[in-house]
């Protein structure tokens, strides 16, 4: 795919990329795909998943209480759990506001962690990162379910073939986990200001009519994915049958704002 190429033009030391369809089919891939990133938030989709084998496995149940008083496993992963951004500080009460919470996301890895036992590292490893093959991905020790990820195009592009087509997950709960959580709620997406609303699904944000946004003009309203502030991004848009992940080694800024968007354009054009 020669849009993918538009990466050479982003003013970042390292960037890959890659488009991959529902069957694992990587239609295109530019740059050195088998390099590891830090993901920063692109880590939530992947603790996200292993959160939902979790509840699949019945360790866990998505309305059962954690974090904050009245808080659920549900509000944790849609970020409504009334928690600040990086502290353990309860902001709103759960299931009112959409407070976009890195601690949310620790909350809910030791949440795991203590239902199965398992460091959450660890349950990430064995619950989807061994079974679907990505060797060269990892969340190490106690690093932070939120943020603290190391991946690679070649291994990102298999999580989000499994995402089209899930594998490891009934597809009702994926389905599920695309789906908007609390619908209505306002609330502030880093980076691009207030959105009203604010939509989040389990783990993944989802683009409806949210403007200005990091995916492009010309995705569809049902695209989910997440970006990190590390300059990294995954997009699933089930209406072009395709996802893209894209990461680089320097801080979201201005730069990703401007070109992110058209680079997607460009690829939806292709496909």
């Amino acid at each position: 795919m020669q849009s993918l190429a538009l990466i050479e033009n982003w003013p970042v030391p390292t960037a890959a990329a890659a488009v991959v369809r529902a069957d694992g089919t990587v239609v295109g891939a530019h740059g050195p795909t088998g390099h590891r990133f830090a993901l920063a938030s692109v880590t939530k989709p992947l603790a996200a998943y292993a959160v939902l084998v979790a509840y699949e496995e019945g360790a866990v149940e998505l309305d059962e209480p954690a974090g904050p008083e009245g808080s659920t496993v549900r509000h944790l992963l849609a970020h409504t759990s009334g928690l600040a951004f990086d502290e353990h500080r309860v902001m709103a009460p759960a299931g009112t506001r959409r407070l976009y919470s890195n601690a949310g996301f620790e909350v809910l890895g030791d949440h795991i962690a203590k239902a199965t036992d398992i460091p959450f590292g660890e349950y990430l490893r064995q619950a989807v990162l061994e079974p679907l093959g990505m060797g060269a991905t990892s969340l190490d020790g106690d690093a932070s379910p939120a943020k603290d990820g190391v991946s690679t195009v070649d291994d990102l592009v298999k999580f989000a073939a499994e995402v089209q087509a899930p594998r490891l997950l009934d597809p009702r709960t994926v389905a599920d986990a695309m789906s908007v959580v609390h619908p209505g709620l306002k609330g502030v997406l880093p980076g691009y200001g207030h959105q009203s609303p604010n939509d989040w699904g389990l783990g993944f944000e989802i683009r409806d009519s949210k403007s200005p946004h990091w995916t492009g003009s010309s995705s569809s309203p049902r695209t989910f994915g997440h970006f990190g502030q590390a300059g990294t991004f995954l997009w699933v848009d089930p209406d072009a049958g395709a996802a893209c992940v894209a990461l680089a080694d320097r801080a979201f800024g201005p730069w990703a704002v401007e070109a992110w968007p058209a680079f997607t354009d460009a690829v939806l054009a292709e496909l």
